[in-house]
């Protein structure tokens, strides 16, 4: 109390003392390290000030200072000025970039005063150091591999290169060591990472030595004992949106004043979803004092004073723990600059938007007007603007803060209907301020795709006998436009007068109709081509070909050509009382007009008498003997024969033999001889066989005639193949239809071609066809 007392009374002599005294003052700079021995040289006072040194003691030299200690005094022999008292920079100036002692040399007759500032170079005279020697760290046994934990920040008096430089960590297992710089202020910080899946069972406790280490030359350090306890937590870790934030608020804003509102996620439910925020003290003590966070919230405000001056930034650390047990904990950081700039944010103002716009738009067409302004004023008040995304469009200047936004690509409505643009302005203030506004584009459709098919070639299979006007197949084109360009209509392209009679199309659905029933033995399989046209100016459309098979149903019942009878009759066979059993009787030979299994024919006795004495072959319709006659059998055995086929339901055909039991075999070639043939069951006969041979005849022209076409008109032609029926003749005097044995080649020529659809006749006897024919 003494002392300020005393200092006091000087100032007031001092003051006086100028009031009252002419008086002139100049000022001299030096600089010393702190912590020097006492003595120590600081300057020439005498000589700096131009004043003999003898002068000094004669004039009464008096070193005035603000502080309690009297840190320098001067050797009125010499004029130096050496150093009186322990000089310790960090009680001076505390870790500010610059620290310097103000005194003031006043010399008597005349007075004159002279400021002396004296530079106080820091030394690295402390080493880092931890507000804890110990810190306990709580980590899940759940936790990620790559998780961060943030460790407390070492604290060094000494400023500059003499502050923390880096940290290091004692060699483990577990965990690794990020080091991260804290920005402008030069804060450095560590965190932990987790490296290694950690297992509370196997290993409960892990200690880690944390090393704080400055740039001083030589290097101090300071440690600090990290408990790391691994337990068993709730699985899910609150996370915070951002992991650094930047804020910045003005040195004048009011005490409660919203800094950032920090917001945090967990996933878990109830308890342990629930978050409380706090800041943690990893860092500058007096950043409590200066700043608060909502516990619930998580909205930091603000608490003291900020002076710029002071200190231009701070760096808050802040942690998100649910209310789980044990808690699980988020980490962010917060980086506030305590600055001055530019309070107005540029303005943009939208103009002469087109949309919707046109697909098939220039490039360089204008869609828009864009004007930028900015309140402020000298560079805080230039402000460009710019595109944020990558789109077919940009932003061309016209004047100063005029801009175009026109088409810089090709736009295709199929691929994307509507843009988003966002337009952003910044300024040049620092930090730059910027606003975005977005301009919805909507691109319009034009016809500029054509309908399409799935397949160039559709394939249907129709059953013969089918309903007349029945839907055989629906047809279906995709065409993406919209509205008009979409809706699509169906026709039959150029159809010939056979198709035409035989399908139809609905021009709106695509339903193709049948207009006749079709028939398997007469046509097979016929083509012809749909168009699918839009409503587009003007209309696209496209072609798909229709193969049309008909498929074989069992409408015909069996035929039976040998042995011949008119309806009604029965037909007589002859043998002799000693036959050996194997005996031929006779055989049945029939012909179905069907194909496949439906022509597949099989022989049987339907009725049981004689069956004992004679059987049938179910495939090749011989009758045989069974066994010798004896006295006791009838003389004449009635047979009936059916024929049926393999269709479903299966169609059959019966014909009735009797079978007369001879004395002797002169007998039966005598009855032979004489046995009346019928001139018109004759011609009946011929008939089918001359239809057979006719049918081979046409087909083996047929067949020479397509080849000679193929080799004529190969270049001008396509070629279609198609599966002949042959006829195939067996040892015992039968023969059968087949289709896949055989092969020919039709040639079609260019004209052919261009109508469309090919129709392809079915030769008698039909393809496919598996009965046999026999003749004697």
């Amino acid at each position: 109390m003494g002392s300020v007392r005393r200092r006091e009374m000087l100032c007031i002599r001092c003051l006086a003392l100028l009031s009252l005294l002419e008086w002139c003052a100049s000022h001299v700079s030096y600089s010393v390290s702190e912590e020097v021995d006492k003595g120590t040289l600081v300057g020439n006072i005498a000589k700096d000030l131009n004043i003999n040194a003898h002068e000094l003691e004669a004039r009464g030299l008096r070193i005035v200072s603000g502080h309690t200690k009297r840190y320098f005094n001067v050797n009125f022999k010499t004029g130096a000025l050496f150093v009186n008292e322990r000089i310790d920079r960090e009680e001076l100036c505390g870790n500010t970039a610059k620290c310097s002692i103000n005194t003031e040399a006043i010399l008597d007759n005349p007075t004159h005063l002279h400021r002396v500032e004296v530079n106080v170079l820091d030394i690295n005279d402390n080493a880092p150091t931890f507000l804890e020697k110990s810190y306990t760290l709580n980590i899940s046994e759940l936790a990620f591999t790559g998780e961060k934990f943030p460790l407390p920040v070492a604290q060094d008096a000494d400023s500059a290169v003499n502050s923390v430089k880096s940290y290091k960590l004692s060699p483990n297992e577990q965990f690794s060591l990020d080091v991260q710089s804290g920005g402008e202020q030069g804060t450095i910080s560590a965190e932990l990472v987790l490296q290694k899946t950690l297992d509370r069972e196997k290993l409960p406790e892990i200690q880690l030595t944390l090393t704080a280490v400055d740039g001083g030359k030589p290097a101090r350090s300071g440690i600090l004992h990290v408990v790391v306890n691994v337990e068993d937590v709730n699985d899910n870790i609150p996370a915070f949106s951002e992991a650094l934030y930047k804020v910045r608020v003005s040195e004048n804003s009011p005490l409660g004043t919203t800094v950032i509102k920090l917001v945090a996620t967990d996933l878990d439910e109830g308890v342990n979803g629930e978050l409380v925020y706090t800041l943690t003290a990893g860092g500058a003590s007096k950043i409590t004092d200066l700043f608060a966070i909502d516990p619930i919230i998580g909205e930091i405000t603000i608490k003291g004073n900020l002076d710029h001056e002071e200190n231009a930034a701070y760096e808050i650390r802040a942690q998100a723990r649910d209310k789980g047990t044990p808690s699980r904990r988020a980490h962010c950081k917060v980086l506030v600059e305590v600055i001055d700039v530019n309070d107005n944010a540029p303005e943009i103002s939208v103009s002469s938007v087109t949309s919707p716009l046109k697909e098939d738009s220039a490039v360089g067409t204008v869609v828009a007007l864009v004007t930028v302004t900015d309140k402020d004023s000298g560079e805080n008040g230039n402000a460009k603007a710019y595109l944020s995304d990558s789109m077919p469009f940009k932003l061309k200047p016209s004047y100063k803060n005029y801009y175009s936004l026109v088409v810089a690509g090709l736009l295709d409505r199929e691929r994307r209907s509507h843009y988003n643009i966002t337009v952003t302005a910044t300024d040049e203030g620092n930090p730059p301020l910027s606003s975005t506004t977005t301009i919805i584009v909507q691109v319009s459709d034009i016809n500029d795709n054509a309908p399409r098919f799935s397949e160039r070639a559709m394939n249907v299979y129709v059953k013969e006998n089918s309903q007349i006007g029945a839907v055989i197949y629906t047809v279906f084109a995709f065409d993406p436009d919209v509205d008009e360009n979409s809706r699509i209509s169906y026709s039959l392209l150029q159809s010939s007068s056979p198709v035409k009679s035989m399908v139809n199309i609905n021009s709106d659905s695509g339903d193709i109709h049948s207009l006749q029933s079709f028939n398997y033995e007469e046509i097979k399989t016929f083509q012809f081509k749909v168009q699918a046209t839009d409503s587009g100016v003007p209309p696209l459309s496209s072609n798909v070909t229709v193969n049309v098979f008909v498929l074989d149903e069992n409408d015909n019942s069996p035929v039976v050509l040998a042995p011949y009878s008119e309806h009604g009759s029965v037909n007589t066979e002859n043998i002799p009382f000693s036959a050996d059993p194997g005996y031929f009787v006779a055989k049945i030979r029939a012909v179905d007009a069907d194909s496949g299994y439906n022509a597949l024919l099989s022989y049987h006795m339907s009725e049981p008498k004689g069956n004992n004495l004679f059987r049938i072959g179910t495939s090749s319709g011989e009758i045989r003997t069974k066994r010798r006659m004896s006295d006791n059998d009838l003389k004449t055995h009635p047979l009936v024969i059916m024929v049926s086929d393999n269709g479903e339901p299966s169609l059959s055909a019966t014909v009735s033999i009797d079978v007369v039991v001879a004395e002797s075999g002169s007998d039966i070639q005598t009855k032979l001889r004489h046995v009346p043939m019928k001139e018109e069951s004759f011609s009946d006969l011929n008939l089918y066989l001359l239809i057979a041979i006719v049918s081979v005849s046409v087909i083996f022209l047929l067949s020479l005639i397509s080849l000679i076409a193929v080799k004529c008109y190969r270049t001008d032609g396509s070629f279609s193949r198609y599966s002949a029926p042959v006829i195939t003749t067996h040892p015992d005097g039968s023969w059968s239809y087949s289709k896949s044995t055989q092969q020919y080649d039709v040639c079609f020529s260019s004209d052919t071609l261009k109508s469309d659809v090919v129709v392809f006749p079915a030769p008698f006897p039909p393809a496919d066809r598996g009965a046999q024919v026999t003749t004697e």
